[in-house]
């Protein structure tokens, strides 16, 4: 059986949510723009990808056979089933999957910066203590309440590193800790938020209530959290996230860019760089 780098799950819906800084009418052509940035970041490293389309037409299965080789991909199709069950069923996927410890959980509306993700596994690879390793930076970690006191700093080849409090659901680990967190992994199809999975897991600004009581927004992360995840947070292990600066991606939602890189360059870089 051959032996991977990587297993990633990778989530594909047809419609647009929000407002993306790119293509914001077109979701054939962002789904396109943020799966040939995630090839061009995969440079060198061994891919499974199991690739689950979510009421995508046919033509979405020939857009990820042009980027990824049918030996190494499973494609499902599923009747536009959801966001929280797609999650579900990348979280069994990866789970139950036999060829590779490292799994990336991966969404469809994402840019990656070429030659990136090597560095991604590289780091959790060397760093056992990386629990949770995202691709990219997140405004709100300079901007809300909720995510100070997350200082532990790192360095690692050009990167820095830094702990983080929540990030959203685009992230890599080890599969034994996918197994072992997946009870609030899960808590997300019951209508838990990824933040507040996040907050449960890291542990982070769960015992300041009043950090979190400065807008609805926060409370009701910080609340959830404790509805949903209150064994983790008083049992469980304290599981750390790491992120990188420079970003090596982002979330392609026009008010949440990853900060301190030119995306539109990036987007240019990516679509006249052959594949």
């Amino acid at each position: 059986m051959a032996q991977y780098d990587v297993a990633i799950a990778y989530r594909v819906y047809p419609g647009i949510s929000k407002t993306p800084a790119f293509y914001a009418t077109d979701k054939r052509r962002l789904a396109e723009l943020g799966l040939r940035s995630l090839r061009l970041a995969l440079e060198d490293v061994r891919v499974r990808l199991y690739a689950i389309l979510d009421g995508c037409p046919p033509d979405y299965e020939e857009l990820i056979l042009r980027y990824f080789s049918k030996e190494h991909t499973e494609i499902v199709h599923r009747p536009r089933v959801g966001n929280a069950a797609t999650f579900l069923e990348q979280l069994d996927y990866l789970i139950a999957q036999p060829h590779a410890e490292f799994v990336y959980l991966a969404e469809d509306d994402y840019l990656y910066r070429p030659g990136t993700f090597r560095w991604l596994l590289e780091f959790a690879q060397q760093n056992p203590h990386a629990h949770f390793v995202a691709p990219h930076d997140y405004p709100d970690y300079y901007t809300m309440a909720l995510h100070r006191g997350c200082v532990q700093l790192q360095v690692a080849e050009q990167y820095h590193w830094r702990t983080a409090g929540t990030t959203t659901l685009t992230f890599l680990t080890r599969r034994s800790i996918l197994r072992r967190t997946q009870s609030v992994w899960r808590t997300y199809a019951r209508g838990n938020f990824d933040a507040s999975m996040w907050m449960a897991l890291t542990k982070h600004a769960v015992l300041h209530p009043l950090r979190n009581a400065r807008n609805y927004h926060a409370a009701a992360i910080w609340a959830k959290a404790w509805i949903y995840g209150f064994r983790q947070i008083l049992l469980g292990r304290r599981w750390n996230l790491w992120v990188p600066i420079p970003s090596m991606a982002t979330h392609l939602e026009r008010t949440t860019l990853a900060p301190g890189v030119d995306w539109n360059a990036v987007r240019q870089l990516v679509e006249s760089t052959q594949v």
